[in-house]
């Protein structure tokens, strides 16, 4: 297409005719991939006469088609664009970049930077040459603007990938130490100025951030660099010209060029303003960075913030910076007594003035209260605030250097306090004071709890100063009193009328006419659930209290709500059961609400993606606070199957984990697995991305609902599953940690389905024992021939045959045994350390010992048994260790001897004891599933940790009810019974430890068949 026909198309694709538009789109497309589209393209945006509409269309398009085709996005992807289009592109954008106004050039610099990512050094080896050349002609904006993007493709880049830095560096800098220099002595400087020595500290910036190139060690070229970042940074910013309006005014060049120079010396100062944490290599250079620069930075810190305490402007990001640099130099003796002096100034002239409420707060909080609330919780917004920098440093001065300064500082404090409580007139009342001071007293709290004389005065302080402001008549106090109250929630209150005064006001709060009011007391309340420890002092509110939190919730979405309701919920866990639908239904309104806040803004900040994270951890706290009510589940399951529906497609791969665990908590607690619930699996299986998330609730499914998983062909669960496995097992890519959870789903279907799925025993053998032949990790070794013992359990026959027809039963079983065998240095066992792995092998093995004689000959049939003996003893030691502090000391067995300590297994105890609360040790259930989710964790430690080896012996499965002695004998007694000779030929080759330990084992069989019939009769009591 020519070029006036391709303009044309792009002016269709302006018009308010959405038929016109759709054409004018369909036809780029059709035409995308022609040769010279792009330079086309190219033309029409640097064509000065043609209409900035069409060319802006076209500069997005362009920029658009760069971003996706450039590079092949597939490895052996056919290139999209031809060698020559890239070639004259390169070469044109570096000549009109300058040119073209900065709507488009915008629009351009994407472009190179998409190109410079994919080309730069290999097939663009002349950019360097356009750069340094253009440096030194009559295009430096140009070339200092396409430094700038080269530089940062390289700012976080470290090792072999910064390479390329070192050239860049010493190409350029001298030029650009040349070019700064001129420009810091243009008298009346321009706006334009500005501008470039903002993209020369830009440059500088992504050149240093990570790691100072070898020309800057060099002391005299420093030192040139330093002289002119500490010109800008002392000279004043040009009064002519600064915007009015503040948000404009933060973004004026000056002011930038102030915060890029801020920024530079602040990095300088974070690596080499520590001589601990300096290299060999470096500790002379960061040395003369102390002696040289750092205190004359400080200096011209401290002037710059002056202009705060005279009533002058500071961008806040600038004050922040600032704030940041002085707070590091706490810590450091020589930089401490620098700042010293002025103390007192910064402290009570500075700091405690930007801590205060303002004018800017009380805008924002009369014109909107929402943001107001956001900013107040946005952690992104911290990072550049003000008040947070003082904050930090207060608390960081009191923390480092407290003798003298913490009392100072609380001395200035309470001075506040009396001259607020003294003004009578409620006009003319320090409101804004008495907010700032609030705030100090809140964020030094953990040095107050801490510090006498303070901490036995923290009580009547908050009774005298704190409390008061809940019934303040101005709404930022009453807000700041919550929070105050909050952060002392749990000191021990000598009156516990002052813990019930504060409760209840805080309630109070969560009804207040003003919205950062009622936020802040729901952040308060979080901490006094906590810390309440008569539950009677909610227990009567508790419904009108969730019906406020719902108020709330409906108005503002913010996390930290539902903090406090997970806090409440696992407060009282089982009570919450009558409100247990309500509060499901609330939060999943809650959660389809923010859900559609962040769709339909993509540029919004993520306080709505993170609320409905919380509101779908909250949901999961409450299913689990009524575990023990199974019928609750049954109501619930409408409310939550929408948004399991909808979060399991590829919608919802940003909150997979917390919907998986709402419906691991539905398929293990619910009576029975509906249908609805089974609509489920075949979409967890399409939006797979991190598939051991989806393990737990495919247990639930299959060990829970065995019949459906069994009989259902459409769709057909088995396949699925089979589809997934075999995958996984076969991908070579992924490495041993990451296949951990596979041969655990394998033992649940063979486990739960026995005699059902002989179809699918030779192929889970194949894929296991292909995976076997090239694991390294002797963790997932023991899982594999775990499966080989959970096949041999569901039928040893089949098993023996098939591994007999594969050719490696001799080799599995050789390796078996000497897994078996193998001892740590300590004396541990070095496989099939849980008291699982141990009962799994133990079935396998005893499984094949009830062969016949053809199938399983008289000296496997010797080896097997000793190993199972072995195996028994071990188990039986470890079983006993774990049961010690509630069983008391074992019986002892005649024969049962070991030469391992008492304490091997200590690592194997059983897990889910720990930390938990009285009510949730009483939900077996409960811990089952704990111990569910810790199970299939797969991390990416080392096979041999601890962590690896972590016990799941609350894990339900088939097999609980299986005694291995008892299995064992039983099966002993059935060769007796079947084949006496070859039972008696057995018996006179075992030589007498092995036949001492036989006996010991017939024993404790009979031993644990009384104890398993005492256990069933009190289970059918209990019931």
């Amino acid at each position: 297409m020519d070029l006036p026909s391709l303009a044309l198309v792009l002016q269709a694709a302006l018009s308010p005719n959405p038929e016109q538009r759709k054409a004018a789109e369909e036809s780029l497309n059709q035409i995308q991939y022609a040769p010279q589209h792009l330079v086309r393209l190219l033309q029409i945006i640097v064509d000065g006469n043609c209409d900035m509409g069409v060319r802006q269309v076209a500069s997005i398009h362009f920029k658009n088609f760069v971003a996706k085709n450039w590079s092949p996005r597939e490895l052996g992807e056919q290139q999209k664009i031809s060698i020559a289009d890239k070639g004259m592109v390169r070469e044109n954008l570096l000549v009109f970049i300058v040119q073209v106004p900065p709507l488009l050039r915008v629009q351009l610099g994407e472009c190179i930077k998409t190109i410079i990512h994919a080309d730069y050094p290999e097939q663009w080896p002349g950019l360097l040459h356009w750069i340094k050349h253009n440096l030194q002609d009559q295009q430096v904006y140009g070339a200092l603007y396409v430094l700038r993007i080269l530089s940062r493709k390289y700012e976080f880049k470290s090792d072999e990938e910064r390479i390329p830095v070192y050239l860049i560096v010493k190409e350029t800098f001298p030029h650009l130490l040349n070019i700064f220099n001129g420009l810091v002595q243009i008298v009346n400087p321009t706006l334009e100025v500005a501008e470039l020595i903002k993209l020369i500290c830009k440059i500088f910036w992504s050149s240093i951030y990570l790691e100072i190139p070898k020309q800057l060690f060099d002391a005299n070229v420093f030192n040139a660099w330093m002289v002119l970042f500490l010109n800008i940074l002392e000279r004043p910013v040009p009064l002519e010209g600064q915007p009015t309006d503040p948000e404009m005014r933060k973004s004026w060049g000056w002011w930038k060029v102030k915060k890029w120079t801020v920024h530079i010396l602040n990095r300088l100062y974070t690596r080499f303003g520590d001589l601990k944490l300096q290299k060999p290599e470096s500790k002379a250079f960061a040395q003369m960075f102390q002696n040289n620069y750092a205190g004359k930075i400080l200096a011209c810190h401290l002037n710059l913030l002056d202009a705060i305490r005279r009533g002058e402007y500071l961008p806040d990001r600038v004050t922040n910076l600032i704030l940041q640099y002085l707070s590091s130099s706490i810590s450091k003796t020589s930089m401490y007594q620098l700042m010293q002096p002025h103390l007192d100034v910064l402290l009570f002239g500075i700091i405690f003035p930007l801590m205060c409420f303002n004018d800017n707060d009380q805008k924002l909080w009369n014109e909107d209260p929402h943001e107001y609330v956001r900013k107040g919780y946005d952690i992104i917004e911290d990072l550049y605030s003000p008040r947070t920098a003082a904050m930090d440093f207060v608390s960081e001065l009191v923390r480092k250097r407290g003798k003298g300064n913490l009392q100072k500082f609380i001395q200035f404090i309470v001075d506040i306090f009396k001259r607020y409580d003294e003004e009578a007139s409620v006009e003319r009342k320090l409101y804004r004071e008495k907010d700032g001071a609030l705030l100090a007293i809140g964020a030094l709290c953990d040095k107050l709890k801490q510090t006498e004389p303070y901490k036995s005065e923290l009580e009547r302080m908050l009774v005298q100063h704190v409390f008061p402001e809940f019934s303040s008549p101005v709404g930022h106090l009453r807000a700041k009193a919550a929070w105050v109250a909050g952060q002392y929630a749990h000191i021990n209150f000598a009156d516990q009328n002052n813990f019930r005064k504060a409760l209840h006001s805080v309630v109070s709060g969560l009804r207040d006419p003003e919205l950062p009011v009622r936020v802040d007391s729901v952040f308060a309340l979080r901490s006094f659930v906590e810390a309440c420890k008569d539950l009677n002092e909610i227990r009567p509110i508790l419904p009108q209290l969730l019906d406020e939190f719902f108020k709330l919730m409906n108005e503002v979405e913010n996390e930290d709500l539902v903090f406090t309701l997970e806090t409440i919920v696992d407060k009282f866990g089982v009570e919450m059961a009558p409100y247990a639908l309500g509060l499901c239904q609330n939060l999943a309104a809650a959660f389809w609400k923010c859900m559609n806040t962040s769709e339909a803004d993509d540029e919004a900040d993520d306080s709505g993606a993170l609320a409905a994270v919380g509101c779908l951890r909250a949901i999961s706290t409450i299913l689990e606070s009524v575990s023990r009510l199974p019928h609750l589940f049954i109501q619930i399951e409408p409310t939550l199957l929408p948004i399991m529906r909808k979060m399991l497609t590829t919608d919802g791969q940003e909150i997979i984990e917390e919907v998986l665990e709402i419906v691991s908590y539905m398929t293990f607690f619910s009576p029975i697995i509906s249908m609805e619930m089974w609509s489920l699996w075949p979409l967890m299986m399409d939006a797979l991305t991190d598939w051991a998330d989806i393990l737990i609730p495919l247990d639930n499914y299959i060990s829970r609902s065995t019949a459906h998983f069994l009989t259902c062909k459409d769709p057909d669960y088995q396949q699925s599953l089979w589809n997934m496995l075999s995958y996984f097992m076969a991908d070579k890519n992924m490495e041993d940690h990451e296949i951990k959870p596979a041969p655990k789903l394998i033992e649940v279907v063979f486990q739960n389905c026995k005699g059902q799925v002989d179809h699918w025993v030779e192929p889970y053998l194949r894929i296991t024992l292909e995976r076997l032949r090239q694991t390294e990790k002797p963790y997932l070794k023991c899982l594999l021939i775990q499966v080989i013992a959970d096949a041999l359990y569901y039928n040893a026959t089949m098993t023996l045959g098939i591994l007999q027809k594969l050719g490696v039963a001799a080799e599995v079983f050789n390796l078996w045994f000497q897994m078996l065998q193998q001892v740590k240095k300590s004396g541990l066992h070095a496989n099939f350390r849980r008291e699982h792995d141990k009962k799994v092998c133990l079935l396998g093995l005893t499984s094949l010992l009830a062969l016949p004689a053809d199938q399983l000959p008289g000296e496997a049939l010797e080896r097997v048994f000793r190993a199972t003996l072995d195996l028994l003893v071990a188990y039986k030691d470890q079983v006993a260790e774990a049961g010690k502090e509630e069983d008391g000391d074992d019986d002892n067995m005649d024969g049962f001897q070991t030469d391992e300590e008492d304490d091997e297994y200590e690592t194997d105890k059983e897990m889910g004891d720990d930390g938990e609360d009285a009510d949730e040790a009483d939900s077996l259930k409960l811990q089952k599933l704990a111990a569910q989710a810790k199970a299939f964790q797969s991390n990416d430690d080392d096979d041999d940790s601890d962590e690896d080896y972590s016990d799941d012996e609350d894990l339900q499965s088939p097999i609980d009810e299986v005694d291995p002695f008892v299995f064992f004998v039983d099966t002993v007694k059935a060769i007796q019974v079947t084949d006496l000779a070859r039972f008696q030929s057995l018996m006179q080759k075992l030589d007498f430890h092995y036949q001492a330990v036989a006996s010991g084992v017939a024993q404790h069989a009979e031993q644990r068949r009384v104890e398993m019939e005492k256990e069933k009769l009190e289970k059918a009591g209990t019931s």
